[in-house]
């Protein structure tokens, strides 16, 4: 059977299999991601001076010389952003699509520091963000920025990663919105992880039904 397509939002298509992602325990891929960052943009953070920067975006950051970074962040204008949410995944090829587990690397313009989030504080993530942090500092007129290792909610399986990502970066946008900075933020708590799969699939599909119903 075809793989159909559930829901057009903007530049994000999801498909049946995406959605079976949600509904069962299975790891979030680059495409349930990308769209929930995307519905946060369009509709939650279009008017602030947040820019949330899709996973795939980010590995491209991850890939490219350092000479390459404006290629991709000029056209977000990540420049002119206080805050800059990139999530990323422990993929070390840079081909094919990869990796076992997700987390967040966010810098702070205002605080001159990047600042790792992470559910299962995994030693190569820490170090893959450490080397993207050392990549874009000088795009963003840093010198030996500081990067902060966050306490974050720890997660107690192999397949929740990618759902702590998207509350974490919920949890600091909304501190960020409140006091203009991460370095306080407090981290998750456990009942803001376990919805969120629900809560996802009642958006797409409530998102589906309007798309439906205005054709």
């Amino acid at each position: 059977m075809a793989d159909e397509i559930v829901l057009n939002y903007h530049d994000s298509i999801l498909r049946k299999s995406d959605v079976r992602i949600l509904e069962g325990p299975y790891w979030l891929n680059d495409t349930v991601i990308a769209f929930y960052l995307e519905y946060l943009e369009k509709e939650k953070y279009g008017e602030t001076d947040l820019l949330l920067i899709s996973p795939s975006v980010t590995q491209c950051l991850k890939a490219s010389h350092e000479k390459q970074i404006p290629d991709f962040l000029d056209p977000l204008h990540a420049k002119n952003k206080s805050f800059v949410f990139m999530p990323f995944n422990d993929c070390m090829g840079f081909v094919s699509p990869g990796g076992t587990h997700w987390s967040l690397l966010v810098f702070s313009k205002s605080e001159r520091k990047f600042y790792h989030f992470d559910s299962s504080s995994c030693s190569v993530s820490g170090m893959q963000a450490h080397e993207l942090a050392r990549k874009l500092e000088s795009y963003f007129g840093l010198t030996n920025a500081q990067i902060k290792y966050m306490e974050s909610l720890q997660q107690d399986n192999s397949y929740d990663c990618g759902i702590y990502v998207l509350c974490n970066i919920e949890n600091i946008a909304f501190h960020i919105l409140k006091t203009g900075t991460i370095e306080s933020v407090q981290k998750l708590k456990k009942v803001n992880v376990s919805s969120k799969r629900h809560e996802l699939l009642e958006l797409i599909n409530q998102l589906s039904q309007s798309h439906h119903d205005t054709e």
